[in-house]
């Protein structure tokens, strides 16, 4: 009984630790490598710094504004550079900012909702997930965000991705009921638009990488972060961490989420052997 307990509890260890870290390599014995992902949001404009993002080193995700001028030419670029391509879908937010072309609006009927998604989709080329731009009001209505992540399943494979620009989002939580494949921001780089505060965000995304395994942050297309990021990511491999694809990411945490249920069930059945 005591070598059982003891069993058990090296599996847990290990369980635990599979959890929280991204294996990278097929070597053996090679140490776990945290991960980070990175979306940059707002693209779509005919500004030398929308090209700059694009031409960025490694897995940096491009989020377009449906419907702007340059979205179509830039998306396209951005898919021939092995960028992942996403819709930075506007969205209605509390303080009732102006979104531009294609926002979802809490007055909308679902028939009215899902004619502008479509149109939204249809406008970038290659998309293959959805954040949203602004939001802190539609993202806290749980009727709406299940309009979005049904389109979203019949959309075929997209993925979502809650900006998280209110805690009081309800996005993360309707999309993991409705099981569309989804991540949540966890750093924001560019909330101060200066070069100290973004590098100082861009460390704390890989502090929390570090700590949990795997962190998500969202940027956008300024001077100041475009400069720290081709700074930053050619560091990545002397810091130890792996920038990936947002649908690598999806795909890591939802794998780590089956096997934490797989050791609950085996761990409550365990719990239950040991009372007979």
């Amino acid at each position: 009984m005591k070598n059982k307990k003891v069993a058990a509890g090296k599996f847990c260890v290990l369980l635990l630790s599979s959890l929280f870290t991204v294996q990278v390599s097929a070597v053996d014995n090679q140490a776990p490598v945290p991960v980070i992902a990175i979306i940059i949001d707002d693209l779509g404009s005919d500004n030398p710094r929308h090209e700059r993002v694009v031409r960025l080193p490694g897995a940096i995700a491009c989020s377009f504004l449906p419907m702007n001028h340059a979205t179509s030419r830039l998306a396209k670029m951005a898919h021939s550079y092995n960028k992942e391509i996403l819709l930075h879908l506007p969205m209605e937010a509390v303080a009732r900012n102006p979104m531009g072309p294609g926002g979802l609006t809490l007055d909308m009927t679902q028939q009215e909702f899902i004619w502008a998604l479509q149109k939204d989709l249809e406008s970038v080329p290659h998309v293959i997930g959805i954040n949203n731009h602004m939001g802190s009001l539609l993202t806290q209505h749980p009727g709406h965000m299940v309009w979005l992540m049904e389109e979203i399943k019949r959309n075929g494979e997209l993925f979502f991705v809650d900006s998280r620009t209110t805690h009081a989002s309800v996005a993360m939580t309707v999309a993991l009921e409705e099981g569309v494949p989804s991540l949540q921001r966890d750093i924001f780089l560019d909330h101060a638009d200066d070069l100290v505060s973004i590098r100082k965000q861009f460390m704390k995304t890989i502090a929390k990488a570090r700590k949990f395994g795997t962190a998500l942050a969202i940027g956008h297309p300024y001077q100041n972060t475009i400069t720290v990021l081709e700074e930053m990511l050619p560091q990545l491999d002397s810091m130890g961490v792996r920038l990936v694809p947002v649908s690598e990411m999806i795909q890591h945490q939802r794998e780590r989420q089956k096997t934490w249920q797989a050791y609950l069930s085996r761990s409550q059945k365990d719990v239950k052997n040991s009372k007979q």
